[in-house]
């Protein structure tokens, strides 16, 4: 069970860098984008893809945190 739970665990990890990464991209996007145009007077694909990875990290170090609160709980 421990082993299934450090799996589960580096999985979450990897998607959290996955979606910081992706995140950061559309926000290097979306800047280049404002910058080049003079316009950032309405939300752009990049922006709206920039809040949706970063709901997408807050979700998956939730379900991180929430694995070593269960792998605490189990060494104990």
């Amino acid at each position: 069970m421990t082993t299934f739970l450090v799996i589960v665990l580096v999985l979450l990890i990897a998607l959290v860098v996955v979606s910081l990464v992706r995140g950061i991209v559309a926000f290097l996007k979306s800047t280049k984008i404002d910058l080049e145009t003079g316009q950032g007077e309405t939300a752009t694909d990049m922006q709206l893809m920039q809040n949706r990875m970063m709901f997408a990290r807050i979700k998956y170090q939730a379900l991180a945190v929430a694995v070593v609160a269960v792998l605490l709980a189990i060494s104990n």
